[in-house]
């Protein structure tokens, strides 16, 4: 059992009156609408939510967008993956081509897709390069294997966190109003679980999944592997910046940039699932303020997802057993949210409609 843990539970402290009061006008104008108070359940929250994050009692979710980050991981050479680890690179171009799941659910729900290769190990070809959905980020070809050494130095990790602010800060000067992030590397639900593991405390054997679709057998590896870590690294790794050094991925690195700098200039951002939550973990870390802007997509189907979401106080918005990452779960959960928002901005109201509210005494 690895005893050391960090808090990640948003601190509880009265919220600004400010913050009070939007929230009450938000609630009020959704009240009014033709429907008992409550009865649409989380898209009413959702709505609320939005319109704070927006500072607009009519939101918006026209403008959506999801970045893709992918990275190679160094310790994919121990087998953890049912995959090999040029899958990564592959999988990239499988992006560009239009091919892939978050392709297929992005063009359904209207979303523009960026990739960034914050630390892929491969070369690109010049068509490749000259395309303004990919951005070529790389900060190393692939982190170390982290049984060996750290997966990256600080300075590498500070480029990568810069990358994904990078996309931050582009999404909000394009007028982005719905931001997701999604991920891409073979290896990497074993870093994430290497992160949570040392964040939460937690067994090794309690975080690993099936990732990709490997055996038991591969669960037991996986635990392997993320045990042998946290006794490596248990020494050096002192705060959640430290730990996402030692065994995160530059996609996770970069993803945690995202969410900062969409904090930053209040953009709504959605977090897809294992991976990406890893890297909101770390972000509420480093800036616990930025967890307001963030909606969590889905319960991911691997193992430790849940005790996860319930550590960070997060209430994801669908489970449909998913696990595959690239913002799958992010584009779907784009929907509720852009329904959300219309429940706000055209429903009728009772007074609109002409329709007898719940306390209003009719007489003939």
């Amino acid at each position: 059992m690895n005893t050391a843990s960090f808090s990640l539970q948003p601190e509880v402290s009265a919220p600004p009156p400010e913050r009070d009061r939007f929230f009450e006008a938000a609630r009020h104008r959704i009240d009014a609408k033709t429907k008992p108070p409550g009865s649409l359940g989380k898209l009413e929250t959702v709505a609320v939510r939005l319109a704070w994050i927006q500072q607009n009692l009519m939101p918006q979710v026209r403008r959506k967008r999801i970045c893709v980050f992918a990275g190679s991981h160094g310790i994919a050479v121990t087998g953890v993956s049912a995959y090999p680890p040029e899958v990564t690179w592959q999988m990239v171009l499988n992006f560009l081509d239009g091919g892939a799941a978050i392709n297929v659910l992005a063009r359904h729900g209207g979303i523009a897709v960026h990739v960034v290769d914050a630390g892929v190990d491969a070369d690109w070809p010049e068509p490749v390069l000259a395309r303004p959905d990919f951005f070529v980020r790389k900060t190393r070809r692939g982190t170390r294997n982290f049984l060996e050494d750290r997966a990256m130095t600080p300075a590498e990790c500070d480029a990568a966190l810069q990358a994904g602010r990078e996309q931050g800060r582009l999404a909000a000067a394009n007028g982005i109003h719905l931001l997701g992030i999604g991920d891409m590397g073979i290896g990497n639900t074993t870093a994430a679980s290497a992160l949570f593991a040392a964040l939460l405390g937690l067994d090794a054997r309690d975080v690993v999944g099936r990732g990709t679709g490997v055996s038991e057998a591969g669960v037991d590896r996986k635990a392997r592997v993320v045990a042998g870590a946290l006794r490596k690294h248990a020494a050096g790794a002192v705060s959640p910046r430290g730990w996402l050094e030692a065994v995160g991925g530059y996609e996770i690195a970069a993803m945690a940039g995202t969410i900062l700098e969409a904090a930053a200039h209040r953009l709504p951002t959605v977090i897809d699932g294992f991976i990406a939550t890893a890297a909101a973990a770390v972000a509420f870390s480093m800036e616990p303020a930025c967890r307001e802007f963030c909606f969590f997509a889905h319960r991911s189907d691997e193992r430790a997802h849940g005790a996860v979401l319930a550590a960070l106080g997060a209430d994801p918005l669908i489970d449909l057993g998913m696990r595959l990452g690239e913002g799958t779960g992010a584009a779907l959960a784009m929907h509720i949210i852009d329904a959300a928002a219309k429940v706000m901005c055209e429903m009728a109201t009772f007074e609109s409609a002409g329709v007898s509210g719940p306390a209003e005494i009719v007489r003939k």
